[in-house]
Formats: structure tokens, C-alpha cells, sequence
């Protein structure tokens, strides 16, 4: 009995060096805008980032490519900090000219799948989809298709058997017959990289937009008998490419409700989220509840058990394990810890820190304020530039005067300390520990601990001065 052949890649194939080369070089002149097409953004990311986040989870950084030409200065500044090269186009002839300009960078790998920065739903399980299929069969070329609804407008895959296939027409040159065919090419490939580049210059321009096309490159393979295949994915809204501002706001919409889902997959409630705003790189711990209308934006991360009331606004911020956040509050670049209080209506601006079990009430702002554990802002206040301990509370109405025209000071104030309503507290400034501020004060000195400080004018009661006033004004009328 023959032995039966392994299919398993073998240990030389498994070292096999991939590449994965995102194009990125495009003006993207039907969205109307002076920035680069990948650079405008859905789900709080470029849509170049949230490429580059699918190729990561395929490749490391040191085997990413991103083909720069529009703005190239632009593109390179937004998305470095992911840690991927760069290659220039500064003209741009195509996608195959696009492959031409960055052979010398990616011919020493084995494998090259080519990704489109303007197609930001691709999942990395798709990518090694394709990959598998173009390594396990040893293709030449694999070419990710799918089945959109309306086909109109995109090349077909006319299959050969199988996987094989045997060409991709464009849509112009489409039979009669050949219309029927709702199978699309979505423009994302895996190649061999020799057979590619040995192939690479044989591609012209003798089309209507006078382009170098890396589609032609299917039928040089089939030409000398090479492997060219296919892989349909079910999921045609993931090889989408943006084009309009219309189908801009349609990825993103279906990007933040796969977020959505995603969340609550793991452990998180959130009530209709179609209305609601949750950024991709946010996080929510489960038993988490987020109500409707709420943005999540940015790097934020919400704690376990933590309950995030409707139209607050909350971005690149920490907030903590069982935390309430009351409705309309808004918190930006913060951190707010177990237990907290907030809202509603407060104002959370960057670098506060709001303490373990502090309450900041209605109307209350802090502005670079750390808030002790315990403590309390309930009513109407502001603090700005503040270190306040715990279990302080602080009355309605009560500010912190932190600017004098060209400078910003500290107010400090100590643990236990009790300010009445009304108070104005004058930075530089330090109120002791265990002191007391009478309501309506205005404090410009230093307060020693345990005292009392009473800053403002004594009262002086007129008896019948109210009576005298308006009969005057009634005579005065005649």
C-alpha cells in the first residue's frame, strides 16, 4: 500500500519569509480632500492603521511594507508608531508600478501578500486564510474573492476547477454571458515572490488609464502554466475599499457595531449599540454596562462592574472597577479610580485623577486635579491645578483661582479638610490638614491645619433700611 503524502508543510517550507505589502500611496480624489485617502479615519483610526493592526497579528513590523507616495510625509508621521517600513512611489502608475518601486525592498522574502490601505475591515484570520491556501498548494498566486450583493464595477474571477482560476476580466470586457458572474477579485493577493518579479516588468500600459495593473500578472502566470487560485470569503463587506464619504460613514458604522459585538462577546452590556461610539482600541471589562448614546473614544479603558450612563463622552481615559458615571459627563485624558462617582454633567478634563470611592458631582470641572480617596465635589465647582487629599469635601460653588494672567498655580489641599460653599481659593496656596474655610470666603494665605479660616467682610444688618428704600423709589415715581 503506498504511503500516504503528508500535507503538512515541511520544515523548510515552514521557515518560509512573508512580506506583507500594503498600498498606500493613492490621492483617493472622490472623497473631496486635501488629506491622503488612508488617512482619514473610521472607528478613531486611520484606515491605514487598521490594516497595519491586521497585518500585525500575520507578520511582525520588520516584514511590513506600507507604499507611500500622496502626502507621503503625512501618512509616515500618522502610522510610524506602529513600527513598519516605508517605501516611496511618488509617482503613481498603478498597482503594479506600486510592486515595480518596492522589489528591491521585498525580493529577498519567499511569500508577499499585497493588502490596500483603503480596506480596514480585513480580519488577520482572512490573511492567514489566504496564506495557508497559497502555501499548503504551492500557488503561484492566490487571489482573495468574494460575492458582493451588487457585483457591478469590479473585475470577475472566472474559474477554471476548483480553486483554479483561469483569468480575471474586467468589467468592461465582460461577455454577455460572463455578466452573470457575481464572484469579484478584491484586489488582495498572496504571491510567490520570485514568480512575481521575474514576471513584473513584462506588464504594460495598454489600458484606458494607461497603468501598470498587478492583476495582468494572473494571466502571464496561467500563460506559463504557474498555479493561480482562489479563495472566496463570505464576508464581502471585509474587502470594501473606501471611496466616498457615504461609504466612509457605512465601514465605520459596521466597524463600531463588530466592535460592539466583539464587547460583548466578552462579558460587557451594552444597550443599543447602534447608538453608541465605541473606538477600536478601547476596552470593557465584563459586567461593564454602557448605556445608549455613550462614546467611548480613543485609548479608553473601562473597568469590571462599571456603569456608564447615556450621552457621556469619554476619551483616552482609565476608569476604574465599579465606577458610576451619572449622564453628560465628559472625561478626557483622566483617570478615574474603584468606586468613583461622577456626574451628572461634570467635566473631567486631561490630567485629573479622581480617587478611589471621591464623588464630583453635577457641574463640577477639574482641570489637573488629583482628588483624594473619599473626597467630595458634589455642586458647581471648579478645580483646577489641584492636589486635594482624602476625605476632603468641597462646598458648591467653590473655585480654585489657579491662573494670575501669565502663570498657572497649585492649590493644595490636605486631608480632611471641610471648604464651605462659596469659597474662592486663591493659588499659590495650601490649606493644612483637618482645617475648616467658612462659606463665602476668599482665601489668599495659607491656612495651618486644624484652623478656621473666615475670608470676608463681617455682616452688618440695617434694620428697616429694605422699607425705606422703596418708599423713596414709590415718591420718587409721583
Amino acid at each position: 500500500m503506498a504511503k500516504r503524502k503528508s500535507t503538512k508543510p515541511s520544515r523548510t517550507e515552514a521557515r518560509r519569509r512573508v512580506a506583507i505589502a500594503i498600498m498606500a500611496a493613492g490621492k483617493g480624489t472622490r472623497l473631496k480632500s486635501k488629506n491622503p485617502k488612508v488617512l482619514h479615519r473610521i472607528g478613531g483610526m486611520p484606515l491605514l492603521q487598521h490594516v497595519i493592526a491586521a497585518a500585525l497579528q500575520v507578520v511582525p513590523a520588520t516584514d511590513i511594507y506600507a507604499i507611500v507616495g500622496h502626502e507621503e510625509g503625512k501618512v509616515r508621521e500618522a502610522v510610524k508608531h506602529t513600527g513598519v517600513n516605508f517605501i516611496s512611489q511618488p509617482e503613481q502608475r498603478g498597482t503594479g508600478h506600486a510592486m515595480m518601486v518596492a522589489e528591491d525592498a521585498l525580493k529577498s522574502h519567499d511569500e508577499l501578500v499585497v493588502l490596500s490601505g483603503d480596506v480596514p475591515l480585513i480580519r488577520p484570520e482572512t490573511i492567514k486564510r489566504l496564506l495557508d491556501l497559497h502555501q499548503g498548494k504551492r500557488a503561484a498566486m492566490t487571489i482573495l474573492t468574494t460575492e458582493p450583493s451588487d457585483p457591478s464595477g469590479y473585475g470577475r474571477i472566472i474559474r477554471k476547477s476548483g480553486d483554479v482560476v483561469a483569468a480575471i476580466v474586467e468589467q468592461k470586457a465582460l461577455s454577455p454571458k460572463q455578466q452573470k458572474l457575481k464572484e469579484i477579485n478584491s484586489g488582495i493577493y498572496a504571491f510567490s515572490a520570485p514568480e512575481l518579479f521575474l514576471r513584473l516588468h513584462k506588464l504594460t500600459t495598454e489600458n484606458a488609464h494607461r497603468e501598470f495593473y498587478l492583476t495582468d500578472i494572473a494571466s502571464l502566470l496561467t500563460k506559463d502554466k504557474k498555479k493561480v487560485l482562489g479563495l472566496r470569503t463570505t464576508d464581502a463587506d471585509e474587502v470594501l475599499g473606501v471611496n466616498t464619504r457615504a461609504e466612509l460613514s457605512q465601514l465605520d458604522a459596521q466597524l463600531r457595531l463588530r466592535k460592539s459585538a466583539e464587547l460583548m462577546r466578552e462579558g460587557a452590556t451594552i444597550f443599543y449599540p447602534e447608538t453608541c461610539v465605541i473606538d477600536s482600541d478601547v476596552t470593557v471589562a465584563p459586567d461593564a454596562t454602557i448605556e445608549p448614546f455613550v462614546q467611548l473614544l480613543g485609548k479608553t479603558n473601562v473597568g469590571e462592574g462599571t456603569r456608564i450612563s447615556s450621552y457621556s463622552v469619554i476619551t483616552d481615559s482609565q476608569i476604574g472597577r465599579d465606577v458610576t458615571v451619572r449622564p453628560g459627563c465628559i472625561i478626557t485624558e483622566s483617570r478615574i479610580e474603584d468606586g468613583a462617582i461622577i456626574g451628572p454633567c461634570a467635566h473631567i478634563r486631561p490630567g485629573s485623577d479622581i480617587g478611589e470611592n471621591a464623588h464630583v458631582g453635577n457641574f463640577v470641572e477639574t482641570k489637573k486635579t488629583k482628588l483624594g480617596k473619599g473626597s467630595k465635589a458634589n455642586h458647581l465647582s471648579y478645580l483646577g491645578d489641584s492636589e486635594i487629599g482624602e476625605g476632603v469635601n468641597v462646598g458648591a460653588g467653590t473655585i480654585t483661582c489657579n491662573y494670575d494672567g501669565v502663570a498657572k498655580h497649585q492649590t493644595k489641599i490636605e486631608d480632611g479638610v471641610f471648604v464651605g460653599s462659596d469659597s474662592t481659593l486663591v493659588a499659590p496656596l495650601t490649606i493644612g490638614k483637618g482645617a475648616y474655610v467658612g462659606a463665602g470666603s476668599t482665601v489668599t494665605e495659607d491656612v495651618p491645619a486644624d484652623s478656621l479660616v473666615i475670608g470676608r467682610a463681617r455682616q452688618e444688618i440695617k434694620p428697616g433700611w429694605a422699607k425705606a428704600r422703596r418708599e423713596k423709589q414709590r415718591s420718587a415715581a409721583k
